[in-house]
């Protein structure tokens, strides 16, 4: 799940506004890729720097450390889960929301570098509290968009061997967190569309052992 989703309006941006945006989008992403290559601990705010093409003095006037350039991540993470659950709820069937969601990742130009980042942010919450909060946020947000998703759906009244929402929920995020973490080790040379292939796969496995097969008779795509 893709795995970067709560839009708040904003003002119409002023000159000055536009690139100080820009700037700040640019310091996330090379820090995700950071993450990603070398781990959060093994990563400097210069390693940052030089990544994005900027100097750290700049990256300090936007965040005082790595804490904080993860927890920016995390909220704009959770903007892409507000949109990502908007595209889940207009699908036409529970399975076809439900690939939405497992191949989400698949969509970003790098899904291993997104896979990766999650792998290691996972690692750092287990030890950090303070990441630990910021991760937990996402997860309950996730959860919660998921459960509600099932929860109205027709399908999940013929499934789930009397699972609740949140249980179904639950192990479908304990699948998807595994492949992805599966995903780190794969091929390198796994496209992003054999990415999406796989884990297309892996969600209708799924599907058939949680929910009555005729219930996703036309939620192939």
């Amino acid at each position: 799940m893709n795995e970067r989703s709560f839009i708040v309006p904003l003002s119409m941006p002023t000159k000055r506004s536009e690139p100080q945006l820009d700037r700040r989008a640019q310091i996330l992403d090379a820090a995700m890729i950071c993450f990603a290559e070398c781990g959060f601990h093994q990563t400097s705010m210069h390693d940052i720097s030089a990544k994005a093409g900027i100097s750290v003095g700049l990256i300090y006037r936007y965040f005082k450390n790595k804490e904080e350039v993860i927890a920016a991540l995390a909220a704009e993470h959770k903007k892409d889960i507000a949109q990502l659950f908007e595209r889940a709820g207009e699908a036409p069937t529970l399975l076809a929301a439900m690939e939405v969601l497992f191949t989400s990742h698949c969509c970003k130009n790098s899904p291993q570098i997104l896979s990766a980042f999650v792998v290691d942010l996972f690692a750092e919450a287990s030890r950090n509290p303070r990441v630990a909060k910021v991760v937990r946020g996402v997860m309950r947000a996730k959860a919660e968009g998921v459960a509600a998703l099932i929860a109205r759906s027709p399908e999940a009244k013929r499934s789930a061997h009397g699972l609740a929402p949140q249980e179904i929920a639950e192990m479908i995020f304990a699948v998807n967190d595994g492949t992805m973490l599966r995903s780190v080790l794969g091929p390198a040379n796994m496209s992003a569309n054999q990415q999406r292939e796989r884990q297309l796969n892996v969600a209708r496995n799924l599907w058939g052992l949680l929910f009555d097969r005729t219930s996703h008779a036309n939620g192939h795509r």
